[in-house]
Order: C-alpha cells, then structure tokens, then sequence
C-alpha cells in the first residue's frame, strides 16, 4: 500500500517561493501518477498539478501556470511542487495523492497525504 506524506509548507510574503515534497512509502512513486491540490478555507478542493508516472508529462492548472513546477526525484522516492512567485490566493492547505493516470478527475486519486499548510501574507 501506498502512502504519502506532504512537508515544505510554511509562511511567505507575496512573491516569495516554497517548495513542497511528496514522500512516498510502500511503493514506488514512479509506478503513480502523482497529482498536488489545495484546499482553502470554505473552498473546494482544486487541482493544481500533476506528473505522470514513468517519466511520463505534467500538467498545470491556468492559475499556476508559469510559477509552479512540478517534479520528480526517484532516488529519493519524492515529488516535488516548486512554487514561485506566490500570491495570497495561493493560501490553502496542499495536498499530494496519487492515481493510475492524471487524466481522471480528484476522485480517481488515493492514498492521500495529511496537507500541509501555506500562507502567502505580508
């Protein structure tokens, strides 16, 4: 069984850049598509990237688009979200779960991880 555990959230000005890590355990990640949410306060949970699994492409949401990359690191069995440029509406809880593909919608993807929290506020 998979699980996956978020860290790297923390607070930051607007402008400023975090980068979060997904850690998988049981299984290796790079056999999953692994795709990162948000979720914030009175919102629903929204997609903001996700990277297929074997090498496989990734895809943004249009609002992180050009700031946030997503990655990779085998060795270290991770994926990673780097995040620049950060804007206060990029505050929410993030959260990292894994899936066969990333074409399915949020309810296709399991094993999810507890989130970690991210403020953008000056």
């Amino acid at each position: 069984q998979l699980w996956l555990e978020e860290s790297g959230g923390g607070l930051v000005q607007p402008g400023g850049s975090l980068r979060l890590s997904c850690v998988g355990s049981g299984s290796t990640l790079d056999h999953h598509a692994i795709g990162w949410f948000r979720q914030a306060p009175g919102k629903e949970r929204e997609g903001v990237s996700c990277i297929r699994r074997s090498g496989g492409s990734s895809n943004y949401a249009d609002s992180v688009k050009g700031r946030f990359t997503i990655s990779r690191d085998n060795a270290k069995n991770t994926v990673y979200l780097q995040m620049n440029s950060l804007k206060p509406e990029d505050t929410a809880v993030y959260y990292c779960a894994a899936s066969w593909d990333c074409s399915g919608s949020l309810l296709d993807f399991a094993s999810w991880g507890r989130g970690t929290q991210v403020t953008v506020s000056s």
